[in-house]
């Protein structure tokens, strides 16, 4: 029997032992095959914009484009040598920006891992950036995860980009056609690319509300101890009112998605002002204000910062905290 029958098989065999309801993989097996209508052993090649529908999208995503750049450039050169590249895809799942090289770019365009290329869920069945966007969440598509089995030979990790809004803008993704990597390796691209995603949601919320005061919220429960993932950030009016949140504030703080009207900061129930801190600066007062509410455990100081541990280490060290 073929791999690619067996592959199919898998998912047959998954859907027919109804395991959607328990894994997020089957549930988006499901929907591939019940939903779209796709076949995962039927081969087509990757669905393809023209070059000026290309560049209308690329002009539509415009400064958050300009936010990323850097940054993608920062990530090839950590994993580009690992046989990876690095793509930014927008809201209807098509790369605009991308980060490869030369050897593995014949592979990797034959594949559709190429700006312009189509991969949502409709067309390519479960993926990274397709099921990110449906899901809105950070994952990790390996190999034989991928619904097509034409797509088993590489591994995708993705994390969703959220506005002002509150609503996902674009997916920021590594992926890999090594045939020797391990998830344990899956799981490191994850992080990083989790941790990139942050930050250039962070600097475009900050960007959009650059004339008012932003500071940084609290994204842990008090009572639970669960995080929301995401940086929490506000900002304000002249007047302390909230004329913008994050989505991870919105989460913790029950403020929806879209537009609202005005808030005062005191109606956040559960809103500590002194966990509060100038996200620009990110001074010394709001991270010893941090290590103070956190006991000095550093990996949750820094996860309610939205930044990285080593990140976190050189701000300590750069501003004599001790």
């Amino acid at each position: 029997m073929s791999n690619f029958r067996q592959h199919a098989e898998l998912i047959e065999n998954a859907l027919a032992a109804d395991k959607a309801a328990k894994s997020p993989l089957v549930a988006s097996w499901q929907r591939s095959k019940l939903l779209y209508k796709l076949n995962p052993d039927k081969y087509r090649p990757p669905e393809r914009l023209s070059q000026y529908e290309l560049e209308q999208r690329k002009e539509k995503i415009g400064s958050l484009l300009h936010i990323a750049n850097p940054r993608l450039d920062r990530l090839y050169m950590a994993f580009g040598s690992s046989g990876c590249c690095v793509l930014l895809a927008d809201e209807d799942g098509v790369p605009v920006a991308r980060r490869g090289s030369d050897p593995d770019d014949k592979i990797f365009n034959r594949l559709g891992l190429w700006t312009g290329a189509l991969w949502n869920e409709q067309s390519e069945g479960t993926n990274g950036i397709g099921t990110c966007l449906i899901e809105k969440r950070a994952l990790t598509i390996h190999k034989e995860q991928h619904f097509h089995t034409k797509n088993v030979g590489f591994s995708c990790s993705a994390a969703p980009i959220f506005d002002h809004k509150g609503r996902i803008i674009a997916v920021l993704d590594i992926s890999s056609c090594r045939s020797d990597l391990t998830k344990g390796f899956s799981r490191l691209i994850e992080d990083n690319v989790i941790n990139v995603a942050r930050q250039i949601e962070a600097e475009n919320f900050c960007q959009y509300f650059s004339g008012n005061k932003i500071i940084l919220a609290d994204n842990m429960h008090a009572e639970t101890g669960v995080i929301y993932q995401g940086v929490s950030l506000i900002a304000l009016d002249n007047d302390d009112m909230i004329i913008g949140a994050t989505r991870a504030a919105r989460r913790f703080y029950n403020l929806g998605e879209g537009e609202f009207s005005p808030l005062p900061l005191s109606s956040l129930k559960g809103f500590n002002v002194n966990i509060g801190a100038d996200y620009m600066s990110a001074g010394k007062r709001s991270i010893k204000q941090a290590l103070a509410r956190f006991n000095g455990n550093k990996s949750k100081v820094a996860k309610a910062l939205g930044i990285s541990r080593a990140t976190l280490y050189r701000k300590i060290k750069r501003l004599g905290i001790k």
